[in-house]
């Protein structure tokens, strides 16, 4: 079921829920939905239990956790998050595992891999009519009423060709939600205009070229591009250099998956990328893209401080952070 078909039709819940696809924005927000229909909230730390796919191991613990009973509330929720990463036998462990648990007992396994995967299979296909599947791929129609839910949250509006550039970005839906709460700061009415000159999704080509030479590790080039557009915008330079470092990171971290692939109209780039991202790896592919997508987080909430001094050290301090990080 899609992503926003599951929000709407809140279809019963029963012991396993998959979430898969492979945006990570919608992921979070279809566990919170989950959590928030399973599982009131002064109960939730009582009966609410956290698996990291790392410790998941032969899921001795994860069957233990799923089977203990509820305490002062109807259910227990088991969430064992980037069961993408597991190895076959350990996926199928953890489906033994999900066939284990009581009835009002819930385990949610979030696998960021597409429905269709094969290698590895899905685990929603791998379990089969058992699991309810939520697939957060971000589709045309769904990065649509993304960005327009994202508009009515934050009480502002966009001018129909805005919204069509978002839509049509490659971009992460968080780097667009960022985009959005960026650009109401300086008023609740987006143009076109506005999108191009301060989006975090619309290309900048100098930026995009510093991003790529930090992920092939022409360190050197990358901070000499820094050195040029501070000069050129002390003051503007920052996010679309973190923008465009998260969107490279987010193409490796697709790329690094089992099956994982990019968008069509990049796939020019996949034979220079792929081997990077396997040397790279999702974990540090994933780690990287996080770090730039809080830096530009940083700057829109002001954390970051007002000084463009702040901003410049900052995007270095990434820079050199995700550098180390391709070099593991």
């Amino acid at each position: 079921m899609k992503f926003y078909e599951f929000v709407d039709k809140a279809p019963e819940i029963g012991r396993l829920v998959v979430i898969e696809g492979t945006e990570q924005t919608l992921a979070e927000r279809a566990l919170d939905v989950v959590l928030d229909r399973l599982l009131p909230i002064e109960v939730r730390d009582l009966n609410l239990a956290r698996i990291a796919a790392a410790d998941v191991g032969d899921a001795a613990g994860v069957r233990e956790s799923v089977r203990a009973m509820p305490f002062l509330a109807e259910r227990r929720v088991v969430a064992v998050s980037d069961v993408q990463t597991l190895r076959a036998q350990e996926r199928r462990d953890l489906l033994e595992a999900a066939q284990s648990a009581p009835d009002g007992n819930t385990l949610v396994v979030t696998d960021l891999l597409s429905p269709r995967s094969q290698r590895p299979q899905s685990f929603g296909a791998l379990a089969g009519r058992a699991a309810l599947r939520i697939d957060t791929t971000a589709t045309e129609e769904v990065r649509r009423r993304f960005v327009e839910e994202t508009l009515v949250r934050l009480g502002a509006k966009a001018e129909p060709r805005a919204v069509a550039a978002l839509v049509a970005s490659s971009a992460a839906l968080a780097a667009v939600r960022g985009d959005l709460e960026k650009l109401c700061l300086g008023g609740k009415r987006i143009g076109l205009d506005d999108l191009e000159r301060e989006s975090l999704v619309v290309d900048d080509p100098k930026a995009y070229r510093y991003a790529g030479a930090l992920v092939e590790g022409r360190i050197a080039e990358a901070f000499s591009i820094v050195e040029e557009l501070f000069a050129i915008d002390p003051r503007g330079a920052a996010i679309p250099l973190l923008s465009a470092l998260a969107t490279e990171y987010a193409l490796l971290w697709d790329l690094a998956r089992p099956g994982g692939t990019i968008p069509q109209r990049l796939q020019w780039r996949e034979r220079a990328l792929r081997p990077i991202a396997r040397r790279v790896g999702a974990s540090r592919a994933r780690n990287a893209y996080e770090r730039a997508v809080r830096g530009v987080e940083a700057i829109v909430t002001g954390r970051a401080g007002s000084d463009p001094a702040d901003y410049r050290t900052l995007v270095e301090r990434i820079s050199a952070e995700c550098a180390m990080l391709g070099r593991r």
